[in-house]
């Protein structure tokens, strides 16, 4: 079955950096969008980014543009954010989601087939 599994979560003080992965299995990893979304307590699931089926398009919430990147290895079948600049506000449980899809990209989670079960990021200061 499809697996999606987040790691690189973690505290980091305000104004540093933190890397998430995200790694798929059981399905053709190249022929889905991948995305980010995050969740903080009391709050609406939120999209943060999500990416084409080659690397090539990608797409951003207005929250996180120009301090987020989204990128992904299809050998490994991986996608990472790489988050800098980040802020308390930033505070949230990280979900990855497939979307079967080249490069349909949406900020929908209703849109997404599969969803990890998320790691917890937390910024302090």
């Amino acid at each position: 079955q499809v697996q999606l599994v987040e790691s690189g979560g973690g505290l980091v003080q305000a104004g540093g950096s933190l890397r998430l992965s995200c790694a798929a299995s059981g399905l053709t990893f190249s022929s889905y969008v991948m995305g980010w979304f995050r969740q903080a307590p009391g709050k609406e699931r939120e999209f943060v980014a999500a990416i084409g089926w080659n690397g090539r398009n990608t797409y951003y919430g207005d929250s996180v543009k120009d301090r987020f990147t989204i990128s992904r290895d299809n050998a490994k079948n991986t996608v990472y954010l790489q988050m800098t600049g980040l802020k308390h506000e930033d505070t949230a449980v990280y979900y990855c989601a497939a979307r079967e899809a080249l490069n349909a990209l949406t900020s929908r989670p209703t849109e997404y087939d599969y969803w990890g079960q998320g790691t917890q990021a937390t910024v302090s200061g």
